[in-house]
């Protein structure tokens, strides 16, 4: 009894320390205790403890890790989502434990350490597949940015980070085992195994350096009052404060003009396309800036939804290119379930139900300074945390990420700063150097390396001007991007297979 409550205090206790390595606090040292402790209170677990001790760790982490959901929409939907999203560190408890009674790790103490982490990736894969399209947040990879294993992400994107880091917290909860059985050997050289593993990113090279030529970005961030969900309440003003604040930027870099503007997702609500006032705001904006827009709106034209749009507009006004999002919000900008949801939260009848756009998210851009057409990735928001939309955005030629989000609705929560992790991985991994423009922030401009350029603070009206490299180079992790995932997702749900079929066979009592 006294063991089971120490186990369940733990959980919750390890649980939310993994949160403390994510942002704000960014304390990425605490994943691999975090996992350590883990792997100690399911050393004896069954797969009914498994999965309660797990689901219990998980809970605990989510809760923290996105309780910008709270301040957005209230406090059901919040724990709904967090205990959901928890069930995958449940179902990794569950397949752990058949895997260790199993007998197949018998005799080979030092592969028991990479099976866990290969079942780790194995949940964070498929959270991120389902229900609904999934929710890749909060992935241990994304939290390492800062530190050398970040690196890794160029050869096997997130999963390999996840799996490297993972291994490192199972190699310290390996060491505890085994001090405690006293195994000396292995007590003493699993930690140093572990901190190698942090440190392999050191040798994988990156190159921050132009290839297709560079040009000047220049990122708006029209800020949005603070009012949360009512923050768009105002959609002409949202508009005319990324107008006035392009004027400004255009003002202050009269001598050396930008090649291209950006504005974030939903900067321009009411579609220019169809609206005259807004039209002639944007018109101002792009005269003043002598620069093709690439902007944010939403498309109200299906009868059926709405499409969440990025238009690019060329000097004259014309609109050149278009992508709408592919991988809408659950409950957030669709509502899947509908009847169900509104009696836990009614607020999901002011949703207008957002479609799924169709293509790779990429757009082109003309730019007079290289008298060329430029391809840029622009996954929209959230999809930024998709490894296939950016990956195959990418393969289709993208030089440049530039990712536009609306954070106004999260307040100044850890959304944005999150968001910002995974847009830094992202151009490690692909090798891009990338964008992310917010209605109010964060915004930043990051190097291939991951390094943060120059950022904004939330909820002010902001402007940033870099020069950008262009590149083609296609990295390991976007050439075979798709098997490894698929792997990290097939490879560990086999392995916990034939460890039930072991157990069924030899009629083990779980």
């Amino acid at each position: 009894m006294l063991t089971g409550l120490r186990n369940l205090v733990l959980a919750l206790v390890a649980g939310a320390a993994l949160n403390l390595a994510f942002p704000d606090t960014g304390w990425w040292y605490l994943a691999p205790v975090s996992v350590a402790v883990l792997w100690w209170i399911l050393e004896r677990a069954t797969a009914w403890s498994g999965l309660a001790l797990g689901w219990v760790y998980g809970t605990a982490f989510m809760l923290p890790h996105v309780w910008w959901a709270d301040y957005a929409v209230g406090p059901v939907p919040w724990v709904a989502l967090s205990v959901a999203e928890g069930l995958a560190w449940g179902l990794l408890g569950a397949g752990w434990a058949h895997v260790r009674r199993s007998g197949m790790l018998d005799g080979r103490r030092w592969a028991a350490a990479p099976v866990f982490a290969l079942i780790w990736v194995g949940t964070e894969q498929l959270r991120g597949m389902v229900p609904f399209g999934g929710f890749p947040w909060g992935r241990v990879g994304y939290a390492f940015v800062d530190a050398p294993v970040a690196r890794l992400a160029w050869l096997g994107g997130v999963p390999l980070v996840t799996f490297a880091v993972v291994l490192a917290g199972a190699l310290l909860g390996l060491a505890w085992e085994s001090a405690r059985a006293r195994r000396l050997v292995t007590a003493a050289f699993a930690p140093v195994v572990a901190l190698v593993l942090l440190g392999t990113g050191y040798l994988v090279p990156l190159d921050n350096q132009a290839q297709t030529g560079t040009l000047r970005v220049g990122a708006v961030q029209g800020n949005v009052p603070d009012r949360g969900l009512d923050a768009f309440s105002q959609a002409r003003e949202v508009t005319e404060n990324h107008r006035d604040e392009t004027l400004v930027m255009a003002e202050e870099n009269a001598g050396t003009p930008v090649d291209l503007v950006v504005w974030p997702e939903n900067a321009a609500d009411i579609d220019p396309r169809v609206d005259a006032e807004t039209a002639a705001a944007v018109d101002e904006a792009i005269a003043a800036a002598g620069a093709p827009l690439l902007m944010g709106t939403v498309d109200y034209t299906p009868v059926d939804g709405r499409y969440n749009t990025m238009l690019v507009l060329g000097t004259d006004g014309a609109v050149l290119d278009t992508y709408s999002k592919q991988r809408p919000a659950p409950f957030a900008e669709y509502i899947p379930l509908r009847s169900i949801a509104r009696q836990v939260a009614p607020i999901v009848d002011q949703v207008t139900d957002m479609l799924a756009g169709e293509g790779v998210a990429t757009v082109g851009v003309p730019i007079a300074s290289l008298d060329r057409e430029v391809r840029v990735a622009t996954p929209i928001c959230f999809e930024v945390a998709y490894d296939s939309i950016v990956r195959e955005s990418v393969a289709a030629g993208a030089e440049l990420l530039i990712v536009p989000t609306n954070n106004a609705t999260f307040g100044r929560t850890a959304e944005s700063t999150q968001q910002l992790q995974m847009t830094r991985m992202r151009a490690i991994e692909t090798g891009r150097w990338a964008v992310q423009i917010s209605t109010v922030g964060v915004s930043a401009v990051v190097d291939p390396s991951g390094r943060i350029v120059s950022e904004t603070e939330l909820f002010e009206a902001a402007h940033l001007v870099e020069r950008v490299g262009l590149r083609t180079d296609i990295t390991p992790a976007v050439s075979f991007g798709w098997a490894i995932g698929w792997a990290a997702l097939l490879a560990p749900a086999v392995l916990v297979l034939l460890a039930v079929r072991r157990r069924i066979a030899r009629r083990y009592d779980w």
